[in-house]
């Protein structure tokens, strides 16, 4: 029993219904992705940002490393001093606060 060429192959998908079908559900996948994943993320980062940017003499912040003290100094070069105790200060990186627990008022004119 011979199969003569013309038999053998089978009829295929048209090539444009195999592309939509990939690429649509592909699509939403990234959709759903950015809209629950990364867009929170990026908004979480410039509240961070924001919140590091407006620290000022007087606050008391919270460290990475669960050191509570008082902001005393806001340097320029991205660092900032802190009172953790009476006459005891260090020298921490701004990207090193998570939280500032208390704001001090703007001191006015």
């Amino acid at each position: 029993m011979l199969v003569s060429p013309a038999f053998a192959q089978a009829a295929g998908a048209p090539a444009g219904g195999l592309l939509n079908s990939m690429l649509i559900p592909m699509i939403l996948v990234f959709g759903i992705m950015w809209f629950f994943l990364i867009r929170p993320q990026q908004k979480k980062l410039k509240e961070d940002d924001a919140m590091r940017n407006a620290l000022r003499r007087g606050d008391k912040v919270l460290t990475v490393g669960g050191i509570v003290g008082k902001v005393t100094k806001v340097k320029d070069d991205g660092e900032i001093e802190v009172e953790i105790a009476q006459n005891v200060k260090i020298h921490v990186v701004k990207s090193a606060i998570t939280q500032v627990m208390s704001k001090t008022e703007p001191a006015e004119g």
